[in-house]
C-alpha cells in the first residue's frame, strides 16, 4: 500500500508523459517520512538543505545541487531550514545512464531554472510543444551535469559501524585509524581494508564527508562558521573555510 505521501503524488506517476514537476514547501525540522516513489526523481531545493536517508546511505542536499533518487528506493528527506523543494519525476528510459543509481549531481543555473520552469509545465502537457521542448532541455543538461561525492554510505560490518557511528555523534574526533584499530582489537590495516570494502572510500575520505555534511547542516540552521569549524574538529575557522571551499568552490559565509 501507498505511503501518505506517495498517494498525494500518484498524479505525478500516473501521467504517460515521461516526466513530470512538482513543487512543496516544508518549515524547518520537517520530515517526509519513510516513502518511495515508483519513478525516478530528481529532488532539489531552491531554499534550504535536505537531509535525505535511506538503507543504503544518507545524502545533505543544499540548494546548489540535486539528488537522483532511483525508483523504488525508500527514503526520508528531513528540513534544515525552511525548505522550498521543486522536483522532477523522470522514467529511468530518458536518462538510462542514471538507471538504478541514487547520487547528488551539481545543478548549474540553468538546470535550475529549467525546474523552476518545469514545475509550471502541465502533467499531460502536450507532446510536441513549447512544454515537451522545456522538459527536454531539462534532460539534456541533467546528462551534462556532474556527480558529485556528497554521499555517506551505511556500513555492515559491526567493527567499522562503531567507528562510524562515534564520528556521526561527535565530528571532532582526530583519533587515527591505528588508534580506532587499537581501540577495537585489529590492526590499522584491517581498518582501511574495511572501509575501502564497505564504503569504496578510505577511512579519512569518509570522516571528512561525514564532517562535509555535518557542517551543511549546521549552517542551514544559521550557526556561526566558527562553531561549526570547531565542532568538525578544525583547528581554525581558516582551515575548515579553505576545505570547504575545495569542495563547493565557495567559502561558507556564501552559502
Amino acid at each position: 500500500m501507498p505511503s501518505d505521501i506517495t498517494r498525494r503524488h500518484l498524479d505525478y506517476h500516473d501521467t504517460d508523459r515521461a516526466m513530470a514537476a512538482m513543487e512543496i514547501n516544508y518549515p524547518n525540522g520537517a520530515s517526509t517520512g519513510l516513502h518511495a516513489h515508483p519513478r525516478s526523481q530528481l529532488l532539489h531545493a531552491i531554499e534550504g538543505v535536505m537531509i535525505v536517508r535511506s538503507a543504503v546511505g544518507s545524502w545533505v542536499v543544499p540548494p546548489s545541487r540535486a539528488l537522483w533518487l532511483a525508483a523504488g528506493l525508500g527514503h526520508e528527506v528531513r528540513m534544515a531550514g525552511e525548505v522550498k523543494i521543486r522536483t522532477v519525476f523522470i522514467d529511468d528510459a530518458v536518462v538510462p545512464a542514471l538507471s538504478g543509481k541514487t547520487c547528488v549531481i551539481e545543478v548549474s543555473p540553468l538546470l535550475r531554472e529549467l525546474i523552476v520552469a518545469a514545475v509550471r509545465v502541465p502533467i499531460d502537457y502536450r507532446e510536441g510543444g513549447r512544454d515537451e521542448r522545456l522538459m527536454r532541455l531539462l534532460v539534456d543538461e541533467l546528462r551534462e551535469s556532474d556527480v558529485l561525492p556528497l554521499h555517506l554510505p551505511l556500513l555492515r560490518d559491526r567493527r567499522i559501524r562503531t567507528i562510524c557511528e562515534a564520528l556521526l555523534e561527535n565530528p571532532a574526533d582526530n583519533a587515527t585509524s591505528e588508534q580506532w584499530a587499537r581501540r577495537l582489537k585489529v590492526t590499522a590495516k584491517t581498518v582501511h581494508r574495511l572501509f575501502a570494502r564497505e564504503t569504496g572510500m578510505g577511512f579519512g575520505q569518509w570522516r571528512q564527508q561525514a564532517r562535509l555534511l555535518h557542517a551543511l547542516r549546521r549552517i542551514a540552521q544559521g550557526d556561526r562558521i566558527i562553531d561549526v569549524a570547531l565542532d568538525c574538529g578544525y583547528a581554525s575557522q581558516s582551515a575548515f573555510t579553505a576545505m570547504f571551499r575545495r569542495h563547493f568552490g565557495v567559502p561558507p559565509s556564501a552559502f
